[in-house]
């Protein structure tokens, strides 16, 4: 007998006693909590989202899609990347104003490869307000999910407003179950007993967010230090 044989066994024996017309799972549980937190606006959402990537210590910035080829070489040149892997399906002129090397997300390349890689950029999923969360399936635009684990400086691209929700109900809502999904608010980091921060430990230790918009104006970038 394998594990999964084992596993399944045991969920058999403990299910032997449940009648057949039992309420169904997904219905045995009350969900009539709260969806979201206030009445906001759309641009009232935009902010809380920004506020609360700033508040995780990340460093948010806004673009209109004209403006973003631009903003993006200029974050590479400030980091001093001089490498950056690209996922396969990420808009080809978003990356059009800088010659930083490109890395193929390739199914071959070693975590030792993609810890030489400077910088990473993706697009996302989608975004959650309340919580500052960037939540990544693994589509095309965002690549394999070592990708944004491994490089140390994680550049993320929101399309707002379609891509951003306000709550975690109204994001599970939208997002595939069966997708590999990775939840990130802010740059990785952990504490000691001791309560000294240290960052870069389980991904990436810089996380820069660019929200941006079809058109109209740019706002720069919000401080994460407040």
């Amino acid at each position: 007998m394998n594990s999964r044989e084992l596993i399944l066994g045991r969920v058999r024996r403990a299910l032997a006693d449940v009648p057949t017309d039992d309420t169904p799972y997904d219905q045995a549980v009350d969900r009539d909590y709260l969806r979201e937190h206030g009445d906001r606006s759309v641009e009232e959402t935009l902010e809380l989202l920004a506020e609360n990537l700033a508040d995780y210590r990340a460093i948010v910035h806004r673009s209109t899609i004209d403006e973003l080829p631009a903003l993006l070489a200029g974050i590479l040149s400030a980091h001093g990347s001089t490498s950056v892997v690209v996922p396969p399906g990420l808009p080809p002129q978003w990356l059009s104003a800088t010659d930083t090397p490109r890395v193929e997300d390739s199914a071959v390349s070693t975590p030792y490869d993609l810890d030489e890689v400077h910088s990473v950029v993706t697009a996302c999923a989608l975004a959650i307000a309340e919580t500052g969360t960037i939540v990544l399936d693994g589509g095309p635009d965002q690549g394999r999910r070592r990708i944004t684990l491994v490089p140390d400086h994680h550049i993320c691209v929101v399309r707002v407003p379609d891509q951003v929700v306000s709550s975690v109900p109204q994001a599970l809502e939208r997002l595939d179950p069966t997708r590999p999904l990775t939840w990130i608010s802010g740059p990785s980091a952990t504490s000691d007993i001791e309560l000294d921060r240290v960052e870069g430990v389980h991904g990436p230790r810089t996380l820069e967010v660019v929200l941006v918009s079809d058109g109209g104006q740019s706002e720069g970038e919000v401080d994460p230090a407040g």
